[in-house]
């Protein structure tokens, strides 16, 4: 089990979005569960948000936004990372992202979408049976 490769989680904070107190604790939360974590801070373009996964060899991308911009800034997010060849990523989102858009996500790759009051603990188990089945594979 020490031999284990951890599994690499960069948080980010796409578009204008200001507040991430909600990254910060799943951030710290994914940390606690034994995942390595990157948090790269507010106000992230797609472009610098990909460039980062890259850089940082991430298994998982987690994204965090509260502005409503989903449906705009999640579809260039998913191109940028194409363009680098990481379709291997597994991308994540989480904060204000209404039901009627989980469909519309999950159809450009989002595979998982957590809401306000989700247990960082299902969070966590999510991203460890994804990775793995995905690592299985």
């Amino acid at each position: 089990m020490a031999d284990e490769k951890k599994i690499r989680v960069l948080v980010a904070k796409p578009g204008l979005d200001g507040h991430d107190r909600g990254a910060k604790v799943v951030a710290r939360a994914l940390r606690d569960y034994g995942m390595e974590v990157i948090y790269t801070g507010i106000r992230q373009t797609p472009e610098m948000i990909a460039q980062s996964a890259l850089q940082e060899d991430v298994d998982v991308v987690g994204l965090s936004i509260l502005s409503g911009a989903h449906l705009e800034l999640f579809p260039l997010i998913m191109e940028q990372l194409k363009k680098r060849k990481m379709d291997r990523v597994m991308v994540i989102a989480g904060g204000i992202i209404p039901e009627e858009d989980h469909s519309a996500l999950n159809k450009i790759g989002i595979k998982g979408i957590f809401g306000p009051g989700t247990s960082t603990k299902d969070i966590a188990e999510f991203i460890r049976k994804a990775v793995g089945e995905k690592k299985a594979a």
